[in-house]
């Protein structure tokens, strides 16, 4: 579809903005590696309000299509100037959580007892994102549950909530480390911290993953007993 419309952006100065709006986000998903079977670019979506400036989305389950939209938004560049005398433009998405709440209720996928949190929690110490982004998706393919942190506050603030949520290990991203393809591994239990490879700190991680559901695994078991 991009390369269709590239012959028509000259065109229109709009649409040659909303290609190239189209091209950057989907080369953030890539980065995200979300698999392309997953993603489908229909020019045809028109959301209910019209505020949106760019972008807008919708997604849906496969198995599950008569729910309709489980989670839908879009960029908004000058919606807050409507509360504020500040431009800020953001993106915004709204879940819709009772729906999802219905289907896991229906596969008896809600257990209110298991207690869930990340294995891992990213702090970025650089403004790019890309590489902090490639890190956690391959975390994840290895079945890491693995928790990005993004938002703009001091390094003490950001390890207050590794704490705060309990996460066993955090992996800290600077220039320093990007440039040297290493990480900093923080053990959040003993505080020990040690410069290792993105392999070291897998293997690290799955470790700890491994034990930490052997205990939960002999917790259960006494309380049956």
């Amino acid at each position: 579809i991009l390369e269709k419309l590239e012959q028509y952006k000259d065109k229109n100065e709009t649409l040659s903005t909303g290609v190239e709006e189209l091209k950057e986000v989907t080369e953030s998903i890539k980065d995200f590696l979300v698999p392309e079977d997953k993603v489908l670019i229909d020019l045809s979506i028109a959301r209910g309000l019209d505020y949106y400036t760019g972008t807008v989305y919708e997604t849906f389950l496969d198995k599950h299509p008569e729910i309709g939209s489980i989670c839908s938004g879009g960029r908004y560049d000058n919606l807050a100037e409507f509360y504020s005398k500040k431009s800020l433009p953001g993106v915004g998405v709204s879940i819709g959580v009772t729906r999802l709440f219905y289907v896991l209720d229906e596969q008896g996928l809600l257990n209110k007892d298991c207690f869930s949190s990340a294995d891992v929690l990213i702090i970025p110490l650089v403004e790019d994102l890309k590489g902090p982004i490639g890190i956690a998706s391959k975390l994840r393919g290895r079945g890491i549950k693995t928790e990005l942190y993004t938002e703009k506050r001091k390094l003490k603030a950001k390890l207050s909530y590794a704490d705060k949520i309990r996460v066993p290990f955090v992996i800290l991203l600077g220039e320093d480390e990007i440039s040297s393809n290493k990480l900093t591994l923080k053990d959040m239990k003993s505080g020990e911290q040690r410069g290792v490879s993105l392999e070291e700190a897998t293997e690290l991680i799955l470790k700890r993953k491994a034990q930490t559901a052997d205990i939960r695994l002999i917790a259960e078991k006494k309380e049956e007993e």
